[in-house]
């Protein structure tokens, strides 16, 4: 399987220059005039637009928040790398035109086979009241092979440097893969009694603990031993590339996985795509491409990364069982004792089920009950709990009320 990427490549290159021909009928298109609206031109127009638009991408989208509301006034925000590390960077969401300080908010992103940018509604919301930081995570096969290894303990490791970085009185939120990377990392400041250490450690949908409520991914990663998935979907990255060389799980097996779990879906929305697009309503027709833009957005993850994840939070279950360790040091949940915690579940989760988060309350046996908080939100799936109305609404209030309690 070592060779896949290099045929992923091929196939890619061959569809390449009918890709290109469609991106350039549809440039002419606007200079058709009255014709380019007629019947048979819209349905031509339509079935390019799909097939040019069903193509993975490997560069992160951007974040697009140009302003947000916060208090009675509209601000700018504008990006900044605060620190510029080989496998991912720190990013500032800066509002320039604040007055009063406000709570300052790492907000941990996976890296699950798809960009930071993925968490764009989530950062959107926290920024109404937070001074917001991100882990943007880059792409494992634009990484030189000089940069060196990136597995689970580096992983802990940038999120100690990227709170350390934005200092004193930061508040974690941590969304899905990344809580258990994001507990150790806050457990093992605890323990050194770092003044970094977070307020507060807001973890939602992540699986502490897959053996309290398995799902069909806890099943899939338990259905093979750990060398069938090194032999089986793990690939080098071609010489075109700056990682080349790079052993890495690609981002397009990730994809091919999710979309396989409901192929039925992603067929109706792509011919429902064509049918708006074929009827002129193009603003309905935006919004599921402005969807699959950001979904066929793929992220390469390292070899040592994404097997370790397999093997140490999905298989062994090391951290719930008591028995992870980062670099050789035992990790102990039990050092918490400052940072308060707030876990979050979606009633209707299918990636990590009611019950897996909410097990970190168990874990840190450190903190007094009035620091711990948990939140089951009805009604939505794993995406719901950090995007969409009853984030907004129901979730994010949650979210705010704890970190303002700890600030």
């Amino acid at each position: 399987m070592r060779m896949l990427y290099d045929g992923y490549q091929a196939m890619e290159d061959m569809l390449a220059p009918a890709r290109f021909g469609a991106q350039m009928a549809l440039a002419m298109r606007d200079h058709m005039g009255p014709v380019a609206d007629w019947p048979m031109p819209r349905r031509m127009f339509a079935l390019m637009d799909v097939f040019q638009g069903a193509r993975m991408t490997h560069k992160r989208p951007a974040y697009g928040i140009d302003r947000v509301q916060t208090g009675n006034a509209e601000v700018e925000v504008r990006e900044e790398i605060v620190l510029d590390l080989p496998f991912g960077d720190l990013l500032h969401f800066v509002k320039d035109d604040v007055e009063t300080a406000q709570p300052k908010v790492l907000v941990v992103a996976p890296m699950s086979g798809h960009f930071a940018t993925l968490l764009r509604s989530t950062v959107a919301t926290l920024l109404q009241d937070h001074d917001v930081y991100i882990t943007d995570w880059k792409n494992a096969r634009d990484v030189p092979m000089e940069a060196g290894r990136f597995g689970f303990d580096e992983y802990v490791d940038y999120v100690i440097q990227f709170l350390q970085d934005i200092g004193l009185g930061a508040h974690l939120v941590s969304v899905c893969q990344p809580c258990v990377p994001a507990l150790a990392a806050v457990a093992l400041m605890s323990d050194d009694e770092d003044a970094a250490t977070p307020k507060s450690m807001t973890l939602m949908g992540g699986p502490i603990d897959p053996r309290a409520a398995p799902t069909v991914v806890n099943e899939l990663a338990n259905e093979k031993p750990i060398e069938w998935f090194e032999e089986n979907l793990i690939s080098t990255v071609p010489f075109r590339y700056a990682g080349r060389g790079r052993e890495v799980y690609p981002g397009f097996l990730q994809l091919s996985a999710f979309m396989s779990m409901n192929m039925e879906r992603h067929g109706s929305q792509h011919r429902e795509l064509y049918q708006l697009l074929a009827d002129g309503k193009t603003i309905e027709a935006d919004k599921i491409k402005t969807f699959y833009q950001e979904y066929f957005a793929v992220l390469d993850m390292t070899k040592e990364f994404y097997l370790e994840t397999v093997d140490m939070v999905f298989q062994r279950m090391l951290l719930a069982k008591g028995e992870l360790t980062v670099h050789g040091r035992a990790v102990n949940p039990g050092a918490i004792r400052k940072t308060a915690l707030l876990t979050v579940e979606g009633e209707k989760d299918d990636v990590c089920a009611v019950g897996q988060t909410s097990a970190a309350h168990g874990l840190c046996t450190g903190l007094r009950p009035h620091l711990k908080r948990h939140h089951l939100q009805p009604g939505v799936g794993h995406y719901g709990v950090f995007s969409g109305s009853k984030w907004e609404k129901q979730v994010y209030p949650q979210v705010r009320n704890m970190i303002l309690a700890m600030n």
